[in-house]
């Protein structure tokens, strides 16, 4: 569903975030009035790989999964998009071509942004353009992690990698539930969904986390670390 946007109250919310705090008050309005909200429900798609990019999204609620597909139909999980941040980015200016898709994992609201009026924001304002290109390093070299993260190390760093992951950086917090089905969660170790289950079990034989369903405690954050480390 999309919904029209009252300029006032979204130039108060775009105030929260410092890559739009760069943008004047004429800068904000036009970016306003060039963009609508729409609302995802779980599970539904964003955008889809090897379609044409055309609008620039920013999460204001929900989680996103972004996602890649293989040409064996593999997929791999590449990230978890949480509220305050771009989804797809990175392929919205590298090409014209989505390189992977994305899909809401709860249900979700959408900031949509035409490409063309975020490209002449950039062209104008060099402050944001210099916070979008951080943007979108800090991007690529998430991937560029967890790329090396998947190459050497082993599973239980993997999946060590996964909780810390989601604690530090998603929820905050040593308690938070799992949205993801165990096969997505494997697919963003790079395992199967049975080894991801049988390792996870191992973490909570070992007293490493407490896990009851989808809720997730971590109970020796320093072992989880550890294990990161360790690879």
């Amino acid at each position: 569903m999309n919904k029209k946007l009252d300029i006032s109250s979204n130039i108060n919310w775009f105030n929260q975030y410092s890559f739009f705090r760069t943008l004047d008050t004429d800068e904000q309005t036009f970016l306003i009035a060039n963009s609508n909200k729409v609302n995802f429900d779980r599970c539904e798609v964003l955008f889809k790989q090897n379609t044409r990019t055309s609008h620039v999204m920013f999460l204001q609620s929900g989680l996103v999964k972004i996602f890649k597909k293989g040409k064996s139909k593999k997929r791999l999980a590449l990230k978890i998009i949480n509220p305050g941040n771009f989804v797809g980015l990175m392929s919205v200016f590298g090409d014209d071509i989505y390189q992977y898709s994305a899909s809401a994992i709860e249900d979700s609201e959408i900031f949509m942004t035409d490409r063309s009026t975020f490209l002449n924001l950039i062209k104008k304002n060099g402050d944001f353009a210099i916070d979008i290109i951080h943007t979108l390093c800090k991007d690529g070299l998430f991937i560029f992690d967890k790329l090396m993260s998947q190459t050497y190390k082993h599973l239980p760093g993997r999946i060590a990698d996964v909780l810390l992951y989601f604690s530090q950086d998603i929820y905050k917090s040593h308690v938070f539930e799992f949205q993801l089905t165990r096969k997505e969660l494997a697919e963003l170790c790079g395992t199967t969904k049975e080894s991801f289950i049988r390792t996870i079990n191992e973490f909570k034989n070992d007293k490493i986390i407490n896990l009851n369903g989808r809720k997730v405690e971590i109970v020796s954050m320093n072992l989880v670390k550890i294990l990161s480390d360790l690879g």
